[in-house]
């Protein structure tokens, strides 16, 4: 991506990034990478093509390991994998994500689970590991939603995650904090991936979001990029234990 700020202090700053072959995750590694930082990501597809063109494009590969965050045993590998290559993780971004739609009465306990697993599990268990590692301070990025501040209807065991995520962002902001640690959440507004688009965006429900934005245009992943960066940096290394929303001016705080 083109970045209109530069962030000195990530360059050679080890990343970890769930999910980061694809939508939001894929721009946040170009992003870094961009900054020259060393990136690592997992992904359960292939991303072979992906680490090519990033390759091309930026003369240094993003490490990728195939695997799934929702088994921890895999997750903490890749973490440990990326830290002997890149050494120990200094910025973990918990970005994967399942947003699937469904209502309350088709919630299994399977379902819930396993809903609970990428959206919740996976990020705790992460930031375990990745705490860890950091032994000389580090930042957390935890991504969150808008969607549980806006009470949406539609996929409340993901809506239950993302408000889950978002205290235990705060929780772990007091823990870690006295070791140089900082933990925030992100909430992005509706963010038009391809999966979004394919899926889900359908002409009434894109103008009816549009509509409760302040700024009238949709998100791109690419508006997700550099608040991240941000919050990876020193930038804003006073900053800790919050939520921030991206998301065009549809909720607000204070």
């Amino acid at each position: 991506m083109e970045s209109h700020a530069s962030f000195r202090d990530l360059a050679g700053q080890s990343v970890f990034i769930t999910g980061g072959g694809s939508g939001i995750g894929a721009a946040l590694t170009d992003g870094f990478l961009s900054q020259g930082a060393r990136v690592g990501f997992i992904g359960r597809s292939d991303a072979g093509d992906f680490v090519a063109e990033m390759a091309a494009k930026h003369g240094q590969a993003p490490l990728f390991v195939q695997g799934d965050i929702a088994d921890v045993s895999q997750l903490r590998a890749a973490m440990q994998n990326v830290a002997r290559t890149h050494g120990p993780i200094d910025i973990l971004v918990n970005n994967a994500a399942n947003d699937e739609r469904h209502s309350l009465d088709e919630v299994t306990e399977e379902y819930w689970d396993r809903m609970m697993a990428v959206n919740l599990k996976a990020y705790f268990f992460a930031c375990q590991e990745a705490a860890r590692q950091m032994t000389d301070g580090g930042a957390i990025i935890n991504f969150s939603s808008i969607s549980y501040i806006m009470g949406n209807a539609g996929y409340p065991a993901y809506t239950s995650a993302n408000a889950a995520i978002t205290g235990m962002t705060r929780s772990l902001a007091r823990e870690l904090g006295p070791r140089g640690i900082r933990v925030n959440a992100l909430a992005p507004g509706w963010v038009l991936t391809q999966k979004q688009l394919d899926l889900w965006a359908t002409p009434e429900d894109l103008a009816g979001h549009l509509e409760r934005q302040c700024l009238k245009e949709h998100l791109a992943p690419a508006d997700i990029v550099e608040p991240v960066l941000f919050l990876a940096s020193n930038t804003s290394r006073m900053m800790t234990g919050q939520c921030m929303a991206v998301d065009g001016g549809v909720v607000v705080s204070g």
